[in-house]
């Protein structure tokens, strides 16, 4: 590092001749540093304590929930009933609206763990765990250990990244694979020689692993980030080696096999995949998933916090200085700018999309907070973290007065209507233990600002986002009540292996999980209930529809011709509708959920 420098928030300001370290200070400037430093190993086991705990306190104490754990760990359970590792079916359909890796990865997990929440969450909490390994490595490189356990901290308990390491769903798995290729072509725009171009075929077959994950999405970000990199650092030609034969015949041999096998297999695959999945997504409304372009501001104010809330004068300190700014913060500054602006001005929105946009962040935020620890409480750069200790302390004094009211004036919940009414009573609990908690992380915030010492901001700040794990997974089934399907398949009475189980116009996810069992879907809209684009897609232009999915307007004739006993599900909006439509039956419905009611209908007997 050049003499000269030293660090401000993101930055690094020539002020002084001297030579300063990644985690230290002039000691000039900062008479007390040495009674402020925090020891580098408590920290790292604190990092470590925080990252399994966050990522795997009670991971299958609570059900799958709806609509993507059901759906992903169904889809893998069917992969390996069926030993179809190529092809991967929902409710035996085909099901390519994402590509294999995934699913295979849960599905080994059941085969080696048994089917259950545990195991088919089990991949995305490796990968947050593999993704935070290969955060502090870097940051250990570049920046020493304590920013690198920081960066750890900050990071695992960032909501965002706890809920993405705790479900079945695509994102962290595709995080670790995307954040591993920028970084291996970080790493080798920094070395020379063979190891260069080692790392650069690393990057290569990570951004197909990606790829694998979520379609051209896990090549494209890596891209992005690496070319706008070297653009601001003004280097050329990077792209002739990172883009060499030998690393897109690497890339070409991790993605085409899979991709030609299932384009054998369903012709329309080609289309679908990378037309309307990828481009249509991207630059259509067709999914439904549009949001205005400052949606991730909020998501990132939201899914972020409490860390969030240093943001805003940071990058304007930061945006200040940027000429100065150090390479290796500059790639994390590109990386979470890039990400962000990309999928801002795609017209389907999800948070999962910024997650290694929050990873980038965390580690910016975590330079930040040693920084200001180790330069003393009134320096600039920790000004900017007491004064988000004192906003921090104002919200969570609010946030605490809301969660602490239901249980110290539960009348207040009479104003709202019956049935949120009645949810928000079964969360008491929850409440009241996260209105505790937020009244204390406020009380040693306010000490913080007080004292202007930042490791009571930090201290606050993480007590908040630690202790927000138990309190939530303790709580989950009164939530999960509403959106899992394991509360509706135990109260399911038992049925024989010859009785059909099928669905009004609705598809729970999550319950041929519980059941073990196929599910016969009465369909509104061309397999609208099972949320899969590409059952859509292939329904829709399907004269004849496989056994599993009937027609609404066929269903009477359907009814008419079965054998053998159907148990029928249906939603508490349909049931009326169904009621009339069952007329010229004797029927009685048995309400199983606030949600669901059901009914058994024996085969009519032939004369």
């Amino acid at each position: 590092m050049d003499s000269g420098l030293c660090h401000y928030g993101f930055v690094e300001i020539s002020r002084r001749e001297t030579t300063i370290r990644p985690d230290s200070f002039d000691q000039s400037s900062v008479a007390d540093s040495s009674r402020r430093t925090i020891p580098s190993p408590v920290l790292g086991g604190l990092a470590l304590f925080g990252s399994l705990f966050t990522v795997l306190w009670n991971l299958g104490s609570y059900p799958l929930l709806q609509p993507d754990e059901g759906r992903n760990a169904e889809i893998a359970r069917e992969m390996l009933e069926s030993g179809n590792w190529l092809i991967p079916t929902y409710n035996g359909l085909a099901y390519l609206d994402k590509p294999a890796f995934f699913f295979k990865t849960v599905a080994l997990c059941l085969g080696l763990f048994g089917q259950s929440e545990a195991s088919a969450r089990l991949p995305s909490a490796f990968f947050g765990l593999a993704t935070l390994a290969l955060i502090y490595t870097v940051c250990r490189r570049h920046y020493g250990r304590k920013t690198a356990a920081v960066a750890v901290l900050v990071i695992t308990t960032s909501p965002l990244f706890i809920g993405f390491s705790r479900f079945v769903i695509f994102d962290m798995t595709l995080a670790f694979f995307v954040s591993a290729a920028i970084l291996a072509c970080f790493s080798a725009s920094e070395a020379e020689g063979q190891y260069r171009s080692w790392l650069y075929a690393v990057a290569a077959a990570c951004a197909g692993v990606a790829t694998l994950v979520k379609g051209p999405v896990g090549f494209i970000v890596p891209t992005l980030v690496t070319a706008l990199y070297h653009a601001w650092g003004g280097q050329r030609g990077w792209w002739r080696e990172a883009f060499a034969w030998r690393n897109l015949a690497i890339f070409l041999v991790v993605v085409v096999p899979w991709f030609l096998g299932v384009s054998l297999y369903h012709p329309d695959f080609p289309y679908y995949g990378l037309i309307k999945e990828s481009l249509h997504r991207f630059t259509t409304d067709e999914f439904r998933r549009t949001a205005p372009l400052y949606y991730y501001a909020v998501v990132i104010g939201l899914c972020f916090s409490p860390w969030s809330l240093l943001l805003p004068e940071s990058v304007a300190v930061a945006w200040r200085e940027r000429y100065s700014w150090h390479h290796v913060d500059r790639l994390f500054a590109v990386w979470a700018l890039a990400v962000v602006v990309f999928f801002s001005l795609s017209q389907s929105k999800l948070p999962g999309y910024i997650l290694t946009a929050v990873i980038a962040l965390g580690v910016l935020v975590a330079r930040l907070l040693v920084q200001s620890v180790e330069s003393g409480g009134d320096s600039p750069v920790a000004r900017i973290v007491w004064r988000g200790s004192l906003i921090f302390g104002i919200a969570a004094s609010l946030a605490a007065i809301l969660c602490l009211l239901p249980s110290l004036a539960p009348e207040i919940l009479d104003v709202l209507p019956p049935r949120i009414s009645a949810y928000l009573r079964d969360l008491a609990s929850a409440f009241l233990w996260m209105g505790c908690l937020l009244a204390v992380s406020a009380t040693i915030a306010f000490i913080g600002f007080a004292r202007r010492d930042a490791r009571f901001t930090g201290v606050a700040l993480l007590l908040y986002a630690l202790l927000l794990v138990p309190i939530l997974t303790a709580h989950m089934d009164q939530y999960a009540e509403h959106r899992a399907a394991n509360s509706l398949a135990q109260r399911i009475p038992p049925l024989s292996q010859d009785t059909t189980l099928a669905c009004y116009r609705c598809y729970p996810n999550g319950l041929s999980f519980y059941s073990q069992r196929y599910v016969t879907i009465i369909s509104a809209r061309d397999g609208y209930e099972l949320q899969s684009n590409y059952i859509r897609f292939t329904l829709s232009n399907a004269p004849n529809w496989p056994g599993s999915m009937v027609r609404e307007g066929d269903f009477g004739s359907w009814l008419a011709t079965r054998d053998r006993p159907v148990f029928l599900l249906v939603k508490a909006g349909d049931l009326e509708n169904l009621r009339a439509r069952l007329a010229d039956r004797d029927v009685a419905f048995a309400m199983l959920t606030a949600d669901f009611s059901g009914t058994l209908l024996q085969p009519r007997r032939k004369y």
